[in-house]
């Protein structure tokens, strides 16, 4: 089912062909998690899952705005019941299916269901070896699960760890990149950013970590995210570049509302289900405020195809969002 050759050629003429489709949407299944991170933003322990019903239309409606890749996220979205059929469901419309999980709901059955309805990526986030009150996303807790997957999983996976944190916890995210080496995963390193996205600048101790994690892992994403917006924001330098988020990027909430990102939440704030070519032609045309500072990387890399492309000549409409930046340590990318 899964055919990588086909997946990233389908994406790279979705990318190429046009500027008014999105290649990435990342779809809110349920906001509930069955974890408690400190800098986390994005959950609650309470939410019923969204219903299968719009997230299947969702799906359908991203299919026809020609989406190139869907990532199911949350919360946990391994909480939702018919996480398989939402994934069989964007597989069936030819659009690459991903998703974002801290493992710990994993077993056999699970992983041969993910299989079996075409999951092509997981992401799997480990902060550090034991459990603390900033992040629960320990390897103690997974490392059982990642033994599961590299027996079991006929999917990619990346484990991503995030450095900004504590100096104290720089190493762990040595060893997490030395045991996803062992297990033959990718892995990639994210920086701490706050509520509205904006980095955390990294100590010289954490900027080693980081350099040798890239060795280790020879990940290409690494490598990207160094060079597109990394480089410069470690050191704190903005970067000078075209947000596409709104067009080439979507975040889609557990409400089914559009917004320019998980850090950005207000605007636009239509429902999936009403965006149109036009909304994404507007956003594809708006400057956003936020952007020299802003350390998502998937919305990075989501607009980098069109950056030698037309101007943005659409004002921000968003100045408190895009100047409301309090500093606190929320989310990682």
């Amino acid at each position: 089912m899964n055919n990588p050759i086909a997946s990233v050629s389908s994406f790279l003429w979705k990318a190429l062909s046009s500027s008014y489709n999105p290649l990435l949407a990342q779809m809110v299944v349920t906001r509930r998690c069955n974890l408690s991170c400190g800098y986390c933003n994005e959950y609650d322990d309470f939410s019923p899952p969204v219903s299968t019903e719009l997230l299947l239309a969702q799906v359908d409606h991203l299919a026809a705005l020609k989406t190139a890749a869907i990532t199911c996220t949350g919360g946990e979205p391994l909480l939702h019941p018919d996480l398989e059929q939402i994934i069989a469901r964007t597989r069936s419309h030819g659009i690459i299916a991903t998703m974002i999980s801290n493992g710990y709901r994993l077993n056999v059955k699970r992983i041969k269901q993910l299989n079996d309805c075409g999951l092509q990526e997981m992401q799997i986030s480990i902060d550090n070896l034991k459990q603390d009150h900033v992040s629960m996303k320990s390897l103690d807790h997974v490392e059982s699960k990642l033994e599961l997957l590299a027996k079991h999983a006929e999917f990619k996976i990346n484990i991503n760890s995030v450095l900004g944190v504590t100096d104290d916890r720089t190493e762990d995210v040595m060893v997490v990149a030395r045991k996803a080496k062992d297990f033959g995963f990718f892995h990639t390193v994210g920086v701490l950013h706050d509520e509205s996205g904006t980095l955390k600048p990294l100590s010289d101790k954490q900027f080693e970590a980081y350099k040798q994690c890239g060795d280790l892992s020879g990940s290409l994403t690494h490598k990207l995210n160094y060079k597109l917006y990394q480089k410069n924001l470690i050191f704190g330098k903005p970067n000078d570049w075209k947000c596409r988020a709104g067009a080439r990027y979507l975040y889609i909430c557990e409400d089914g509302l559009v917004h320019w990102c998980s850090q950005q939440r207000g605007y636009p704030g239509i429902p999936l289900l009403k965006y149109t070519k036009a909304d994404i032609k507007r956003e594809f045309h708006t400057e956003k405020g936020c952007a020299p500072l802003c350390t998502l990387s998937c919305v990075h890399q989501m607009s980098m195809f069109d950056e030698l492309k037309r101007k943005q000549d659409i004002s921000d409409p968003t100045p408190a969002l895009s100047s409301g930046i309090s500093g606190i340590p929320v989310a990682i990318e």
